[in-house]
């Protein structure tokens, strides 16, 4: 019995030692972005390879440009869409992810219900017909309350899966950027590394990819319509002057002046 302790103090010793070194290494990578500009994300690399298997092509644009050239219109746009608190917060706003799990849940009963009666109809309609067929489920809708800092922390390290160890890993990583790096240098590797379509990533492809401009010349209609884009850019990219992006651009317009920039 007393081995098998041993043993199991020995095991916990080096996953905490492991947990702490990879903390240490993402520490390391945030500190070195104060210098350096960051070539690439985790989320960057997994599109390249998807496009490279899925369609053998790799049409990629992608241009950094300083904070100073980027519009101020743009700036606004994007933190009145994503993140209206982003210079008051330190890195998590705990009261956008309570009300954001809660409509999710919501959404999730409401869906099941949904489902359940699909279910219902069609068994009755196979007990009629006397066939089998597989019923189309509903999904639901889920909505984030992440914050622009949380957004670009899990951009940068992470993937795409859902479970609360991740969700831990970004909040440390989000800290780390918010106490190394400060709000400006956040927006700026946020705004040069953010998706807005597919093989469109930063302000600088964004603007010349739909407006035939550069991300410092952008009017404000113009970055409100690139801003309500953000949170599925490959489905607004189809129609970036659909009713919905244009109606939800003049919202973000008209909350643009109270922004404040870092």
């Amino acid at each position: 019995m007393k081995g098998l302790w041993s043993h199991a103090w020995r095991l916990i010793a080096l996953v905490l030692l492991a947990l702490i070194a990879l903390q240490l290494y993402f520490a390391l990578r945030v500190a070195a972005m104060l210098v350096i500009d960051p070539q690439s994300t985790s989320f960057q690399r997994s599109e390249a390879w998807r496009l490279l298997t899925e369609k053998h092509d790799l049409a990629w644009h992608q241009q950094w440009t300083p904070y100073p050239q980027i519009a101020q219109n743009l700036k606004r746009a994007v933190i009145a869409s994503e993140d209206a608190g982003f210079v008051e917060h330190s890195g998590v706003e705990w009261d956008a992810l309570e009300k954001a799990w809660e409509r999710n849940q919501k959404a999730e009963a409401r869906v099941e219900k949904i489902n359940q009666q699909i279910d219902r109809r069609v068994q009755r309609a196979d007990a009629k017909a006397g066939a089998t067929k597989a019923p189309s489920h509903v999904q639901a809708k889920v909505v984030g309350g992440s914050t622009i800092t949380q957004q670009l922390a899990k951009n940068l390290f992470l993937g795409s899966e859902r479970s609360l160890l991740r969700k831990g890993q970004e909040f440390a990583i989000t800290y780390m950027l918010e106490g190394m790096l400060g709000k400006q240098r956040i927006l700026e590797i946020y705004l040069n590394s953010v998706e807005w379509g597919e093989g469109v990533f930063g302000a600088q492809a964004a603007a010349q990819h739909y407006f035939h401009a550069n991300a410092g010349s952008l009017g404000p209609t113009q970055a409100a319509q690139l801003a309500v884009m953000l949170p599925a850019p490959k489905r607004f990219e189809k129609r970036p002057g659909s009713p919905y992006v244009v109606g939800r651009a003049g919202t973000i317009v008209a909350r643009m002046g109270a922004v404040e920039l870092p």
